[in-house]
């Protein structure tokens, strides 16, 4: 099955050449991706991946850019945190009808990562509770890519903090 999905990177100083940059991400099997240096030190990676699974595909990708730019530090996998209005263009609905669901839905739509004048959710989360009405259709690669997502994303964010620190946060947050 084909997978698509972007991986975001900051560059070290001496990765920056875009010429040899792309090179070497061609190289070590990322022709599959729309590369993108536009942003001063920033790579972005629109993969389109035939892989078995979402995980494979965000899995594979990973390796090939560590191996053709090893000091490229990861920033996000995407898509995963979303608005309202990334997820109303994604199941075809206006911005309008997916406030209404969730006005409507207090107790079991998704609560935001970040709650304010521009709220936002992690993908997999809406998606899957979207599932669940069954009157949207949802095409279950991008589910599959928004959980991986999602993980990679987590696991990165959690390498930050101690592990003491990690483990006591765990038991306060659950």
């Amino acid at each position: 099955m084909e997978y698509t999905f972007t991986l975001k990177y900051q560059l070290a100083e001496d990765d920056r050449t875009p010429d040899i940059l792309v090179e070497r991400l061609g190289e070590a099997g990322c022709d599959d991706a729309l590369v993108g240096i536009g942003q001063p030190g920033r790579l972005a990676l629109e993969f389109t991946r035939e892989a078995e699974s979402a995980d494979a595909a965000v899995r594979s990708a990973l390796a090939d850019v560590r191996h053709a730019v090893p000091s490229a530090r990861l920033i996000e996998v995407a898509p995963d945190l979303v608005g309202l209005t990334d997820v109303a263009e994604m199941v075809g609905v206006s911005r309008q009808n997916m406030r209404k669901l969730m006005l409507a839905n207090p107790g079991s739509f998704p609560a935001p990562v970040h709650e304010g004048s521009a709220s936002i959710w992690h993908l997999a989360d809406v998606l899957a509770w979207l599932q669940t009405k069954g009157s949207y259709s949802l095409a279950w690669d991008v589910l599959e890519v928004a959980q991986v997502a999602l993980q990679v994303n987590l696991a990165k964010e959690s390498r930050r903090l101690p592990r003491s620190t990690s483990t006591e946060l765990e038991a306060l947050v659950g």
